[in-house]
């Protein structure tokens, strides 16, 4: 993971943090796209790169690597099975994040991160 960014955080805690993050991932890896605000996508990037980079890899090791940051075993399941052999001759670049403009409520701004 990133090194969580000094100030305030998405969740307010490093650890709630990683947990926001965790969960986003695995919805991402078994929906293919979330809706979420732009903040967290633009930190959600980096975070599932890094496991779909691992999850290329294919080994028991890798796979023991990606369950300690996701702990749904669906999602790592589908990751490498489905997700990995996917993406198996692109360098990077796997995700990819489309502004929709505020939210209705509180007028923050929403963005959908999807895999490419």
């Amino acid at each position: 993971m990133p090194t969580p960014k000094k100030g305030a955080r998405l969740g307010g805690s490093p650890s709630h943090q990683r947990k926001i993050l965790s969960n986003l991932a695995s919805s991402l890896i078994v929906e293919e796209r979330v809706t979420t605000t732009a903040a967290r996508a633009k930190l959600l990037r980096p975070y599932v790169e890094k496991i779909i980079t691992k999850a290329r890899r294919g080994d028991l090791h890798s796979r023991r690597l990606v369950l300690r940051k996701i702990t749904n075993n669906d999602a790592v399941t589908k990751l490498f099975d489905e997700v990995g052999p996917r993406y198996e001759d692109r360098p990077g670049g796997y995700t990819r994040i489309v502004k929709l403009g505020p939210r209705r409520g509180d007028g923050a701004e929403m963005a959908l991160i999807e895999l490419v």
